[in-house]
């Protein structure tokens, strides 16, 4: 069975350890909530392969081209996908994305906040494929994200029992 696992193998990506947080920084809520067959998922950044926090940091059209961010938000997708597996136990649970929302912390007159969080869209879809991981989605741009990041991404994906 070519599982989503193998499709990540397959487009020679590796998804990082889980989220581990700063020491001394708690958060009272969780990365991945799961509600019966709702998987809710926080607001991410990217992952170190070893699971620290790695950002991006900065402002996209400045700090960042769009370019790079679609880059950084393919990786963003890779941390949510690591940390949902270690939620539910294999990606094959997904049986649909339901929908996605991009934050991307934007320089003045930034107007392509939607390109760089196809990054995340396409990511989901080349490894879920067009009915599972069709989803609707937003993004938008934002003065500021939490600890300076460039961009945040949220999303809800149903799972099967």
């Amino acid at each position: 069975m070519n599982t989503p696992e193998d499709r990540i193998a397959a487009l020679g990506l590796s998804l990082p350890a889980p989220t581990q947080l700063p020491p001394g920084l708690k958060l009272p809520f969780s990365f991945i909530n799961i509600r019966g067959s709702r998987a809710l998922i926080s607001g991410h950044p990217k992952s170190a392969p070893d699971g620290k926090i790695a950002g991006p940091y900065g402002q996209v059209g400045t700090d960042l081209t769009t370019e790079q961010a679609y880059d950084e938000a393919r990786q963003i997708g890779l941390s949510i996908l690591a940390n949902l597996k270690a939620e539910i136990g294999e990606l094959s649970r997904v049986a649909g994305w339901v929908r996605a929302f991009g934050m991307v912390n934007s320089a003045p007159g930034y107007t392509e906040q939607h390109l760089a969080i196809n990054g995340f869209s396409d990511l989901i879809i080349e490894v879920f494929g067009p009915e599972v991981g069709a989803h609707a989605r937003s993004a938008i741009g934002t003065h500021g994200l939490p600890m300076g990041f460039a961009m945040e991404i949220e999303a809800e994906a149903l799972l099967q029992a």
